[in-house]
């Protein structure tokens, strides 16, 4: 893309690619490194790899035609006069997203083992704050969609806190400490000995 704009559909489009072939995981999860080389020649050399998988893609973008300097103070003027209108956009954007990460955590806590051991009264609450946050993702308040995602991340603080509970608990269901796997622990620049108990 070209352009000083905040959103992809008001700048120019010098070039598309797909990266393919990405397996399925959740949302926020892929990590995609990008890389912008420009050559002696003026060809930008654009690289998209997903760090997980490995799978990359890339392409090349010739400079088939370039831009005056009347059009590129245009260009900057005009996201100077759309900055503030731009950066409400982002930020409805931003919010949507987000609001749409929690409810679909708050849709896997549903299907935890730990959603029964929350009272009625708590899972009712958590309910009505779904639905806040569900009524206002589609508007364009940005201010009241953070302030329901809020809310939300607040009311399942102990949802979240017993679903971690049953997860450690489940992983070391009839382990000793010396069995279980607690993973690579911190490191040091000297040995360290496990603790002795008397």
């Amino acid at each position: 893309m070209q352009g000083e704009r905040e959103l992809a559909k008001d700048c120019r489009s010098l070039a598309r690619f797909d990266l393919k072939g990405i397996p399925a995981m959740a949302a926020g999860m892929a990590r995609i490194e990008v890389k912008f080389l420009i050559d002696a020649n003026g060809i930008l050399h654009v690289s998209a790899r997903e760090q997980r998988s490995g799978k990359e893609a890339e392409i090349q973008v010739q400079p088939s035609y370039g831009l005056t300097d009347e059009q590129v103070e245009g260009m900057i003027l005009d996201s100077f006069d759309s900055a503030e209108e731009d950066f409400r956009q982002r930020q409805i954007i931003e919010s949507r997203n987000e609001a749409a990460t929690i409810l679909a955590a708050l849709d896997k806590g549903k299907k935890s083992p730990a959603w029964g051991h929350l009272t009625t009264d708590e899972k009712k609450k958590i309910a009505k704050m779904e639905k806040a946050l569900i009524a206002v993702k589609a508007e364009d308040d940005y201010q009241a969609i953070r302030k329901a995602i809020d809310a939300l991340n607040q009311g399942t603080t102990r949802l979240a806190e017993l679903m971690m509970d049953t997860a450690v608990s489940t992983a070391l269901k009839g382990k000793t400490m010396d069995e279980a796997d607690m993973g690579e622990g911190p490191t040091a620049p000297h040995p360290m000995a496990k603790a002795e108990f008397e």
